[in-house]
């Protein structure tokens, strides 16, 4: 991916070395549910957490002394422009739509961090928050894409940045609310449903990022594209429970099998159009 000349964004929240010295709730959920979890893309740890009984509030916080390596600082960069990138396409998308783009701040950290959904770890791995319309970020969590998913490249970690800010777009287009109004009023397995029909938008929206980004700024090097399908590959429901389980349970996915994530970024990447997003429709999900 072409970034190094790119602009970088102003809205960046660097909370690296600050401490929460609250905990975490337990919850008694099996250290194999948190290595699934860990590696999922979430979009609300409101109700993704608060399932595990992972979230406590007010927890307090304090500065630690910190030196990030030479490495993680070149990934926050990198970060930047990703997300300075998504601020400028979706600025120009929204735009032919006689909107305005209401861009969302993103915040680094290490370890933990708390956030208006509650307390999260880096566990939990990247996710947005709608209640503060704000991404956060372990950057701890690209190591884990590329050693423990095998989905390394700097495409497939700016297409969990696009994932994220897709999620963004959900919120201000009111589609995630909608759809998290409905939770108290759903089985679980239908609600599980509703999830991925969602994240699958999120992936689209990704690609959409991705196709119009590439024709503004011309980021995109021979192989990029393939790196991002293969990173959706590696973080579908299906395959990440047969890593951690050894089974597959397909009622209780959230986030779309491995083949739905790859055809849905690749849906938003051929078309660039946001209306060929439409995930929740049963017959275009699957």
């Amino acid at each position: 991916m072409r970034w190094k000349t790119g602009r970088r964004s102003s809205n960046i929240n660097d909370r690296r070395g600050i401490r929460l010295s609250g905990k975490a709730k337990s919850g008694g959920i099996g250290i194999l549910v948190v290595a699934l979890i860990a590696i999922y893309f979430g979009i609300d740890p409101s109700f993704i957490l608060q399932q595990q009984g992972a979230l406590t509030n007010g927890s307090p916080q304090e500065s630690s002394a910190y030196t990030p390596t030479k490495s993680e600082n070149e990934q926050a960069d990198f970060v930047s422009v990703v997300l300075a990138n998504t601020e400028d396409t979706w600025g120009a998308i929204f735009k032919e739509y006689g909107e305005t783009y209401q861009q969302p701040e993103l915040v680094l950290f290490t370890g933990a961090v708390e956030s208006a959904c509650g307390y999260a770890q880096a566990a939990t791995g990247p996710f947005y928050c709608p209640a503060d319309q704000q991404v956060y970020i372990d950057l701890s969590f690209f190591q884990e894409l590329q050693n423990t998913l095998d989905a390394p490249g700097d495409f497939a970690q700016a297409y969990v940045v696009a994932h994220e800010i897709g999620h963004h777009i959900q919120k201000l287009t009111g589609v995630s609310d909608q759809v998290h109004a409905k939770k108290q009023t759903m089985s679980k397995t239908a609600y599980n449903k509703l999830s991925v029909s969602l994240e699958l938008q999120a992936d689209c929206f990704a690609g959409v990022w991705a196709h119009h980004a590439d024709k503004m700024q011309n980021i995109l090097e021979p192989g990029d594209t393939k790196e991002a399908l293969h990173a959706a590959a590696m973080i579908g429901d299906d395959r990440l429970q047969k890593q951690a389980r050894g089974y597959v349970v397909p009622d209780s996915f959230t986030h779309g099998s491995s083949a739905q994530r790859v055809k849905w970024f690749q849906q938003g990447f051929n078309s660039g159009d946001l209306h060929t997003c439409d995930t929740f429709s049963r017959s275009k999900s699957l």
